[in-house]
């Protein structure tokens, strides 16, 4: 009787990681590509995505721009899709292989398991020779804890009141004091909402990376009054976390309607014509959010913490 060799351990790569963040959130920066642009690839690395369709047989085009201006052309097609439980794509262009990534709910964080499949072990080889796929894969999944800790810790600053109100949102690369002390006098006010909150001061998560010094005395969140009861709001989005903060997508009008419906009627009617970046619906950390662009080009957000 003839036998087949089911064992792929001489082309594989797999890889396993507790993630500081809810199931949700995981899934929601694995699965957007405004999200996972700004994680994915190894250190230095930058991307542009074009199309990512999540959805068996989608398709998700990607261009990875490594630290030395090299472009790398990536094309892959979903296989499987099972929301917050698993994701399979085939990597389509060289190299090819096979990736299953799943995801496993642990309350406020979630276990996440990584495992590439490559076609032979020569290719495998070749891979992780010149292009250190398994030190590459490690630094990704280190940049994905990182990204989906601090968007769970800036989430959870985003609204400190139920009362109905309009702020501006501001993210800055990691100059927010900077900033803030210069608005603080022009406007003659104080800080609200219990001073400058630092990402220093978050508790530490059990098998997150520690902070640099100079993370740890970024601002996570601060709010100013200024004319008319108007709140500026805004937080440090820096580079070292993942994050790309350009003129156009560091402002946002930020909407806190007290109660559900009118967070929908206000979303829905702002929305039309314009570019959803995040669908409203109810979120982990308590609130009814949405955001978008609308059909003029200006950021929204909305949060409802109306139960």
């Amino acid at each position: 009787m003839q036998t087949t060799n089911t064992n792929t351990a001489d082309r594989e790569i797999k890889i396993s990681r507790l993630l500081n963040a809810p199931i949700a959130l995981v899934w929601e920066v694995w699965t957007d590509p405004e999200h996972i642009k700004n994680w994915w690839g190894p250190n230095g690395f930058t991307n542009t995505i074009t199309r990512m369709e999540i959805k068996p047989e989608g398709e998700w085009d990607l261009v990875m721009h490594g630290p030395d201006g090299t472009d790398y052309k990536n094309k892959s097609i979903f296989r499987e899709v099972v929301p917050h439980q698993k994701l399979v794509y085939e990597h389509v262009s060289s190299p090819k292989f096979m990736a299953t990534i799943e995801f496993e709910n642990r309350g406020d964080q979630t276990f996440l398991q990584w495992h590439m499949l490559f076609e032979s072990r020569e290719q495998f080889i070749e891979v992780v020779k010149t292009f250190k796929a398994d030190e590459g894969l490690r630094q990704n999944i280190e940049k994905l804890n990182s990204y989906v800790q601090a968007q769970f810790t800036i989430r959870k600053q985003l609204k400190i009141t139920k009362m109905a109100r309009t702020n501006t949102y501001l993210n800055f690369p990691g100059n927010t004091e900077e900033a803030f002390l210069f608005y603080k006098s022009v406007f003659g006010t104080e800080f609200a909402g219990g001073g400058i909150q630092r990402f220093g001061n978050v508790p530490a998560q059990e098998g997150q990376p520690p902070l640099s010094d100079a993370d740890k005395n970024l601002v996570l969140h601060v709010e100013l009054p200024i004319l008319g009861g108007h709140i500026l709001m805004a937080t440090d989005a820096p580079a070292s976390m993942g994050f790309t903060v350009t003129p156009g997508n560091n402002m946002h009008i930020s909407l806190e309607p007290d109660t559900k419906a009118e967070t929908k009627r206000i979303f829905d009617a702002l929305s039309e014509g314009g570019k959803i970046t995040m669908p409203l619906k109810d979120m982990f950390w308590g609130a009814y959010y949405g955001s978008f662009t609308d059909k003029y080009g200006i950021n929204w957000m909305v949060n409802c913490m109306e139960k």
